[in-house]
């Protein structure tokens, strides 16, 4: 059964109240769920927190930006490996919720303005063709990566919960980033690469304080 873009805006847009404002489910077991907590100092807190903000901001940005290129897709498969990033990102969001609650925290009050502009670059990218939208995919996931390998030399030494969060996160992205690849991504030239990680600077510079 075909679905007509109404029927699939109307869907996303459900998507989208639930990242935002529902709490996240993970169907797989929390990676820290078996580490223990220690005690970290008031500044360890408040920097980790603000970490795992800046981390649960980006799933939130990659669910929007999935949803948007899964909209414009015009290939079945490239949609159901948007569809499936999609779903692990909520897990992701599950994660880094549940342990910016632990450390203290709050996630970011910029979540909507992020959701929105990244919902409307994904459904861009998709409206270009399918290649493109699976290239833009690859390179997100390859600048997540490079962004999660820095937060792991950034987070306090002694909490280890964050840590195997950020690693099993990592593990997924660099998935994505190949299953993208192997599904046809064209390759994203210099300039749209730049300007990516330019926004992604702008985006963990405020939501670390916001």
């Amino acid at each position: 059964m075909r679905h007509s873009i109404v029927d699939k805006l109307i869907s996303e847009f459900d998507t989208g109240l639930r990242t935002l404002l529902a709490k996240p489910h993970s169907q797989r077991a929390h990676p820290d769920e078996d580490v223990a907590d220690v005690k970290l100092t008031d500044a360890e807190k408040k920097h980790a927190s603000a970490l795992m903000r800046i981390n649960h901001t980006g799933e939130v940005c990659a669910q929007a930006l999935y949803s948007g290129q899964a909209i414009t897709a015009r290939n079945a498969a490239t949609s159901k490996t948007m569809q499936q990033a999609a779903r692990e990102e909520t897990e992701h969001l599950a994660w880094c919720e549940t342990r910016i609650q632990q450390l203290g925290g709050r996630t970011s009050i910029l979540n909507p303005l992020f959701y929105a502009g990244s919902f409307a670059i994904g459904a861009a990218a998709g409206a270009l063709g399918d290649k493109w939208s699976l290239g833009f995919l690859e390179e997100t996931e390859h600048q997540v990566g490079e962004h999660l390998s820095s937060h792991l030399t950034q987070l306090p030494e002694a909490d280890e919960k964050s840590r195997k969060i950020v690693e099993q996160m990592r593990v997924d992205e660099a998935k994505h980033a190949n299953d993208a690849k192997l599904h046809g991504a064209a390759q994203l030239p210099a300039p749209v690469k730049f300007c990516m990680k330019q926004m992604s600077k702008f985006m963990t510079a405020s939501t670390y304080h916001f």
